[in-house]
């Protein structure tokens, strides 16, 4: 497969990481009753939000870059392949009988919607593939999962999903896809 911007370059509005990150979000913000899911979550997904609180919607979602980075291959030139480790961060309302039931059922929506962008992988026009990014992002892959009750972390039920792309950037042009 050639990369997106070897097909046809094109300007982003922003670098390619963020410009990712807001189709992720906006693909999220599509997880709504109305599109066959037990959540609406539209408006409700954040970029880079590690604190909550009172004020903030329940579910919600948070899209953030795991700590430590995962290696990148070497390449020749200025383009850099490999894979890019994000965590889905989610938190449900409470059940005061079984708290974590709300976030299992946060968690396989947000499976669902992933499970369905990975089906695009084997894609045939750029925009046809993952979160519509086909030669930029080859591969999803799609972690367990993880749920916890309310504790120190959270007052609400939470959910931990990572997610690695196999993604394809030219490092001097940030700003090119």
């Amino acid at each position: 497969m050639a990369t997106l911007h070897k097909i046809y370059p094109i300007p982003l509005p922003d670098p390619l990481r963020l410009y990712v990150l807001k189709r992720i979000t906006g693909v999220m913000d599509g997880i709504t009753i109305a599109n066959g899911y037990a959540h609406d979550l539209n408006g409700k997904v954040f970029r880079g939000r590690a604190l909550f609180g009172e004020g903030d919607p329940i579910p919600m979602l948070s899209i953030l870059e795991v700590p430590i980075p995962v290696d990148q291959l070497p390449s020749p030139g200025s383009e850099s392949k490999g894979g890019w480790e994000l965590m889905v961060q989610g938190f449900a309302p409470d059940d005061r009988d079984n708290p974590t039931d709300p976030a299992h059922l946060l968690l396989a929506d947000v499976k669902k919607c992933f499970g369905l962008e990975k089906q695009k992988e084997n894609w045939d026009k750029p925009q046809d593939g993952i979160f519509g990014l086909g030669g930029i992002v080859d591969k999803m892959y799609i972690g367990t999962g993880v749920v916890r009750p309310a504790d120190e972390i959270s007052a609400k039920a939470y959910f931990w999903l990572t997610i690695t792309l196999d993604i394809v950037e030219d490092l001097a042009d940030p700003y090119n896809a």
